[in-house]
């Protein structure tokens, strides 16, 4: 056995015991120490470099260390095998989905003003907001040698008499019950009551003194593949009482959903996905949420979920390996009786979990959520709305219909496969335009910092600079010559953003021509899903008058360069429409309101869902669109090229 030391930026050093020809990654994960590790550990990537500070590591050169770096003490922890005792140090780059990555969530003042006018546009399509979990205040008569009547009797007729719905009709459960003998005689018998009505039956799902000042709560979650964000809602008013975000803990086990459930299936592996998910995440979510508005996690009466198939099939624990396996069939669309307990989170024991239905294998609850929340249901006119992030869905139609699919995007919208990629956190450049003439760029960096990687929306912005410029042809070649042009000894061209010498980084950020091909296939699936979608209802992109675009990437895009690249239809930009973390809204609508439950579950059952692997005209689309904009120009007369 060897001794590892994992050492951070900052936080205290993690020891862990390994064996001889372990996988550092592994070491890693059994220490729970997150490394990045977008490919899931196949090295394809290069993400989980890390640095060996001291010791003995048995680890190759390949093509994402150079013999340099190599020499400095870089390596992958996926390729690299425990040879002795060994010091690593972990930097954030590594661990990026736990720093502070930018997400779409209700951080901002331009997200709340979204959520609030999407809210509002919901209640005017005729969506009541308003909890069916509600408190009845009760003054019950205190048992006397006359009166011998037992405590739950006693509450049950009080019920009865301030409601009008019969005794036989009003559940009491067991961990009511268990309390109540004490709760009625601490509060001298003036007790409010936690119900929620479904016609004429009365739950009783708590029993408190009229004293008790605790709101009614709910929890509304978005799982995404990638990163979580949850707000604690009073269930009386909509008042959102806390609000967080952060990394999905699963992350180290790949990028992708495929990743994902291949890992769950290994023994073990469900029970891994689901503590991931569930206590790295969720858990240290709710507690910086319960500590900032105060609130007792017994008050929370109700969870509403909304993430995409896969995710709700790893948060639940159950096997996913059907999805990805013909004839693609998950375990559930729609799902009832479920319960927070059934996922060992702590709130009221009769807090219920409601899950966003899912439609299909690669199509799920954030998709039915975020539908809702698009109003593209509600509306005459024919809209695309696209969803965003890690993985790439798409919803056509209007009021009339409704048709979805998902495509294979990859991992290339949250940097993955694109050698300087990463996610949208402290250091990757978010924005950015190139002059023409010097070829020099300027760039918005998050958070301010010097520039470390490239993220989502910035690949979108620097190729579509990159080829506005004529620094690049439609195949994404390089065609001019300048200073931040380099070559190296295969002839492959680059652009260098910005030097390592003037960032203090171990590397020089670029864009080469293997990330903006990877970006073209990954923007090609997106406008291929579109076309394929239009042709088999017979349509062409003419008659799209609107599109939205939701989730974390969709933020920080900027259309005209997204038209520019041929990612999404050329239709006039005043048309675009940017509608923030809808799989969150629409989670928060369907906690507070059950008109907005039930119009997501009729969206999910009336949607049709086309999957794209079975559609014969697919491949040829996609390969059309391998391009910059597209082989067929004609389908973007708005795209024009500096000469």
């Amino acid at each position: 056995m060897f001794t590892i030391t994992f050492r951070f930026e900052s936080g205290e050093p993690v020891v862990i015991s390994a064996n001889a020809g372990e996988k550092l990654l592994d070491v890693a994960r059994k220490a729970n120490v997150a490394i990045d590790a977008p490919c899931s550990g196949n090295g394809v990537c290069g993400k989980c470099r890390v640095r060996l500070v001291s010791g003995y590591l048995d680890a190759p050169i390949n093509r994402h260390i150079t013999s340099e770096e190599y020499a400095a003490g870089w390596r992958l922890a996926c390729l690299a095998q425990i040879s002795g005792d060994a010091e690593i140090e972990v930097p954030d780059i590594a661990s990026a989905y736990r720093s502070r990555m930018k997400m779409a969530d209700l951080s901002s003042p331009e997200e709340i003003a979204i959520f609030e006018d999407l809210r509002r546009r919901l209640e005017e399509a005729g969506l009541a907001f308003g909890s069916d979990i509600s408190f009845l205040r009760l003054e019950l008569t205190e048992p006397t040698l006359e009166d011998t009547m037992p405590d739950n009797e006693r509450l049950l007729r009080a019920i009865e008499a301030a409601t009008g719905v019969d005794e036989s009709a009003i559940m009491l459960p067991y961990s009511v019950l268990k309390d109540l003998s004490w709760v009625l005689r601490e509060s001298e018998f003036q007790v409010k009551c936690v119900i929620s009505r479904d016609g004429e039956r009365i739950l009783v799902r708590d029993v408190l003194p009229q004293s008790n000042t605790d709101p009614l709560v709910g929890f509304a979650l978005d799982l995404g593949t990638t990163s979580l964000a949850g707000v604690l809602v009073d269930l009386e008013t909509g008042r959102v009482l806390a609000k967080a975000s952060g990394g999905n803990g699963q992350i180290r086990y790949g990028a992708d959903v495929i990743n994902r459930i291949i890992e769950s299936d290994k023994l073990g592996g469900r029970k891994r996905l689901q503590d991931a998910v569930i206590k790295e995440s969720i858990i240290p979510m709710l507690a910086s949420m319960y500590r900032s508005a105060g609130i007792n996690p017994r008050r929370i009466y109700r969870m509403v979920l909304a993430g995409n198939t896969t995710m709700n099939h790893l948060l639940l624990g159950l096997h996913a390996d059907p999805i990805r396996m013909e004839p693609f069939v998950p375990s559930f669309f729609r799902t009832d009786y479920l319960y927070v307990r059934d996922i060992k989170l702590k709130m009221n024991p009769l807090a219920e979990l409601i899950v966003a239905p899912n439609i299909g294998s690669y199509v799920g609850g954030d998709i039915t959520a975020g539908a809702l929340v698009s109003m593209i249901w509600n509306r005459p006119e024919m809209s695309l709305f696209i969803d965003l992030g890690t993985n790439g869905e798409l919803v056509f139609g209007n009021s009339e219909f409704l048709m979805s699919c998902a495509c294979s995007a990859g991992p290339a919208f949250e940097g993955g496969d694109i050698s300087c990629g990463m996610r949208a956190t402290d250091g990757a450049v978010e924005a950015c335009t190139i002059d023409r003439e010097t070829m020099e760029p300027s760039m918005t960096v998050v958070g301010g910092a010097a520039p470390a990687g490239i993220c989502g929306s910035g690949i979108i912005d620097v190729i579509a600079e990159l080829f506005r410029c004529g620094i690049i042809n439609g195949k994404g070649k390089f065609i001019r010559e300048g200073a931040r042009i380099l070559h190296d000894e295969h002839g492959m061209g680059s652009y260098v953003l910005a030097w390592k010498k003037d960032t203090g980084g171990v590397k020089d950020v670029v864009i080469n021509e293997v990330d903006i091909d990877n970006f073209i296939r990954a923007k090609g699936a997106i406008f291929s899903a579109t076309q394929t979608m239009l042709a088999s209802l017979g349509f062409d992109a003419s008659v799209i008058e609107r599109v939205y675009v939701a989730g974390g990437i969709g933020s920080g895009i900027n259309m005209k360069n997204a038209v520019t690249i041929g990612m999404f239809p050329d239709i006039p930009l005043e048309n675009f429409h940017y509608i923030g973390n809808s799989s969150q809204t629409g989670a928060y609508a369907m906690l507070l309101s059950s008109q907005a439950r039930e119009k997501v579950f009729e969206l999910g059952r009336s949607m049709t869902y086309l999957e794209l692997s079975n559609e014969p005209g697919y491949m040829d689309e996609f390969v059309a669109a391998c391009f910059l904009p597209h082989t067929d120009s004609g389908l973007f007369p708005s795209v024009h090229v500096d000469p």
